[in-house]
């Protein structure tokens, strides 16, 4: 019988290991990988969104707070929440704003926008032309968030689901 010497590799740590055996050759099978592919993955599309391979991207939340300067003239407060939906409504047309909508309960966080920027920085310039942040109503805390690329159709489903503008 001859002296064997086997080589085994795992992760980082190599074993030699000495048998007795009768032949000079053997087999090493590696071990089963299983990756899972979506059988339903659009390529296409997922390029079109600006995917990556989990089927997510970039974004930068805001969060809508309380500001210094709330109006106490209801007439004034009315005009300037009209002409902030007004401006929501400019930024998702443009394909800026993804997600807009306020929290339902009386929070000094007043509500949220999903950006389609990545960065801070151009989420910070899309939100000075918010006529509410100008006036000192409403101030924005920005955060860069990692989602689902699918937030990039959620306008055009919208708009198929709104019987009534909420700027008009």
């Amino acid at each position: 019988m001859k002296n064997c010497f086997t080589w085994f590799l795992t992760g980082l740590t190599v074993t030699l290991l000495s048998t007795s055996c009768t032949s000079t050759s053997k087999t090493v099978s590696k071990p089963a990988t299983t990756v899972t592919q979506n059988s339903g993955y659009d390529a296409g599309l997922a390029q079109q969104l600006g995917a990556d391979e989990y089927g997510m991207k970039q974004y930068v939340m805001a969060f809508l707070k309380t500001g210094p300067n709330r109006s106490k003239d209801a007439a004034v407060a009315q005009a300037l929440q009209k002409a902030h939906l007004q401006n929501i409504m400019r930024m998702a047309e443009a394909g800026e704003l993804l997600v807009a909508g306020p929290f339902l309960d009386k929070g000094d966080i007043r509500g949220i926008y999903i950006f389609n920027v990545s960065t801070v920085e151009e989420a910070k310039k899309l939100t000075e032309t918010d006529p509410a942040i100008q006036a000192g109503s409403l101030v924005m805390e920005l955060h860069p968030w990692y989602g689902s690329a699918a937030l990039m159709q959620v306008n055009a489903l919208h708009r198929k689901l709104e019987k009534k503008n909420v700027a008009d």
